[in-house]
Parts: structure tokens; sequence; C-alpha cells
């Protein structure tokens, strides 16, 4: 399975050499950690079709392992979900802290549909209404599907700052397998994830579904550790040419973009990678293409869309109040059009 994928059968958790050019110091061979999910596709395409040179890391327990393997150099860059990132910035800034690694690009433009999810025999949950104050499972503290049920206890006017007990339980269960078996065994109640890697599992009768929501913003976004992007100070000065970003890290978003196009020029095969190398149908490989839209151009991201994503979790009670978005930036979209 993983040698189909292109992905290195080191175990993620494995610390990697650095591999060093006797023509220039400093330059090594990447490791980039993904979910290994439909939207990992275009990475696989540029790693089969368009020789992107760097190790593909899976974490399928999402977002928030990517922040801690990026934290102990297991990985350079993370294609992960915007909200996991940005409530791991604020929450260094907050602690005073710093977190590693800095927002460098745009990878999907369209919001992501999570699915919310119980037990197949949960009879007394028959919706969102009936949740308030279940226990909910998440992969991890800080990830996705945490900062996600915050999220939506703030639509459903569910959160209350003068309260002295938590909104609801969290119960980390890491996997997506467990999160399943979670809400049949009554370790938790309710979990979400994303609506079609979770609906073959509504067709099997396994767990039922009992509502949505939509990420309020465009929902994946890549980091790099600080070590690949050049200071802030790159733009102005005796180095004004000087790229914001170093050149092994361009490279590899250069060869997304190429993934990219090729995934978009290819539908045929994506279905077919999809249906064939992951967890999906291909009934549902198709209808996850009309909803789907990558950036075609991956580098660099949109100051408003870290606005509103910082501004929504400090709403929901996921991050506090006076955080520097600018400081959570590694490349922003207005600098990157400058060396396109």
């Amino acid at each position: 399975m993983l040698a189909a994928l292109g992905i290195s059968r080191l175990s993620p958790f494995a610390r990697h050499a650095r591999k060093f050019s006797t023509s220039r110091m400093a330059v090594s061979h990447l490791r980039i950690g993904f979910v290994p999910e439909h939207f990992s596709t275009p990475l696989e395409f540029a790693k089969k079709h368009h020789n992107l040179d760097a190790t593909l890391l899976p974490y399928p327990s999402g977002t928030g392992h990517m922040v801690t393997a990026l934290q102990s150099n297991e990985i350079d860059i993370g294609v992960g979900l915007t909200e996991g990132w940005i409530a791991a910035l604020g929450k260094a800034q907050s602690s005073q802290k710093d977190a590693g690694f800095k927002v460098v690009g745009t990878y999907v433009e369209t919001p992501l549909c999570w699915a919310i999810s119980t037990g197949a025999r949960r009879d007394e949950l028959t919706g969102v209404h009936d949740l308030r104050g279940k226990k909910v499972g998440v992969s991890r503290i800080g990830s996705g599907s945490y900062v996600m049920s915050y999220v939506l206890a703030d639509q459903q006017a569910w959160l209350d700052p003068n309260a002295a007990d938590p909104l609801f339980p969290v119960e980390p269960l890491n996997t997506f397998l467990n999160l399943r078996e979670g809400v049949n065994n009554g370790t938790a109640d309710f979990f979400m994830w994303e609506h079609f890697t979770s609906k073959r599992y509504y067709d099997n009768g396994e767990i039922k579904k009992i509502g949505e929501i939509y990420t309020p913003w465009s929902s994946w976004k890549i980091v790099a550790k600080h070590d690949l992007i050049n200071p802030r100070n790159w733009s102005s000065g005796p180095h004004a040419a000087t790229k914001a970003l170093k050149e092994e890290l361009d490279d590899v978003l250069q060869k997304i973009n190429k993934g990219v196009k090729h995934f978009e020029e290819n539908q045929e095969e994506a279905v077919h990678y999809i249906s064939t190398k992951l967890d999906y149908s291909e009934e549902d490989a198709r209808e996850w293409l009309k909803t789907v839209r990558f950036a075609h151009d991956v580098r660099g991201v949109d100051k408003s869309v870290v606005d509103k994503t910082v501004t929504t979790l400090q709403k929901a009670g996921v991050l506090e109040d006076k955080l520097d978005h600018d400081a959570m930036i590694g490349l922003a979209r207005s600098e990157a059009v400058k060396w396109v």
C-alpha cells in the first residue's frame, strides 16, 4: 500500500537524518507530513509525475499530530487543516512560545464539510440538538476535529463564558477507526470528520450521520519550519531581491503546483487512484471532485483567511485575544505575486 502511494516506509515517529550536498551546505531532503485521504492526491501526482524530491509521511490522525511532528523535527513541511494550524500558532503565542513553523501556502481553496457522526445504534441521538453537553471524540487536542467542535458550539449558541463546567467532555482517540469504535461503544457520543471519508461507514451501517458543518474558511494550508523561511525583512534592504522562501521550499511548492495541474487535467486517473489506493468508492470519488477546488498556485496565504480563522476561534473560546496575526504568516499572497 505504502509503496503504491509513493510513501516512505519510515515511521513518521522516526527522526530522519539530514542529507547534505557537497556543493551547497544546508540543502536537505525535505519531509512532508500529510493526511492520507483523497485530498492528498495532488501530492501523490507531484511525486509520481513531476519529480517531487521529498519524503511523504502519512499522519492519519491529522493536523494536531503534525503540529507535534514539526516541533519535534520529524517533518519539515505539513499539509493540513487551516483551523488546526492557526489554533496551534495562536496557542503558542498566548503561551509566549515559538510554534516552530508558519503558514506559507494555500492548498485547497474550498471549505471543508465536516460530517457529525454517532454510533449506528445510538437511537437517543438524532440530530445536533441532542449533542449539547455530550462527550465529543477528537483525534487530538488542537486538531481540526477538536477545534471544529467549538465552532459547532458557537454556531449553536451553546457557549457560555461564565459557565463553571466545560462545554462538553473531550475524549482524544487518535485515529478515525478509534473514533468510529468510540461512538459505538460509548467512549464518546459524537465526532466530526470529513464527509466523504465518513460516508463509506454510513453506507455500511457502522455509524450514522446526524448533521454537518462547513468551515467558514478555505480548508487546507501548507506550513513550514522556520529554517525554510527567510527572515521577515527579506523584502527590504540590500537583499530585497531575495525570496521569502528558501530555494528548497520554493521547489517543493512549485512541484505541488504541477501535481495540482496534473490532478485537474487527469480526473479519471484521480478517480482510479482514490478508489483503488484509498478508502473511497468510485462513486464517492467522483462526487467529491465536484466539490473541491485546489489552489492553482499554492504559494502564499491570504491574510484575510488568517484573520477570519483567528476571529472565529477567539469567539469559540479556542484562542485568546490580542494575537499577532501577521506573525503566523511566512508568506502572504500579496508578497508571493512579486516573484511568481
